[in-house]
């Protein structure tokens, strides 16, 4: 089942890149008492994910921050240190957003938004989704229709929800 505005994320365990190597990180952490935004993508150094859906959290982050956001995350299907490596990349990494890897698509699955593309060599990936949560509640959500859209998900539209 999808996750919907007013049910609680699920918990669970994912990779992030860190100066040491992979690190494990306690999603529940993450939520609880905080005001998040948390973004979801097909896949790291993909064509939209790079040039659209990144890129619209970087140039809204700050803004996010003024309305009292704790943290911006971005999580996908990839493993830490290729995560890591694309927030290099896009500068995702000195605009402060959180890049997490969850390399068994556990987390995504729990969200129910996960699917399957063969034709484009995307096996078990996540929808392009963004929310806003607060403790944990989920207080917007926006799902797009295709993986190849980047609207109703952007920075810019999520912003203006909240």
């Amino acid at each position: 089942m999808t996750i919907r505005v007013g049910d609680s994320l699920p918990g669970g365990s994912v990779l992030e890149m860190t100066a040491e190597g992979p690190a494990a990180v306690e999603l529940s952490d993450k939520f609880k008492g905080r005001k998040v935004v948390l973004f979801g993508l097909p896949g790291a150094y993909t064509g939209v994910c790079t040039t659209a859906h990144v890129p619209s959290f970087i140039r809204t982050k700050p803004k996010f921050e003024e309305k009292g956001v704790d943290e911006v995350i971005c999580v996908a299907v990839n493993d830490p240190f290729v995560m890591g490596a694309w927030a290099k990349d896009t500068g995702a990494d000195e605009a402060g957003i959180t890049m997490l890897g969850d390399a068994e698509g556990a987390f995504i699955k729990a969200l129910g938004l996960d699917f399957s593309a063969p034709p484009a060599g995307l096996i078990n990936r996540s929808k392009r989704f963004a929310l806003y949560a607060e403790d944990g509640v989920v207080k917007v959500l926006e799902v797009e229709a295709s993986p190849g859209e980047c609207t109703i998900s952007a920075g810019e539209s999520l912003l203006e929800k909240i």
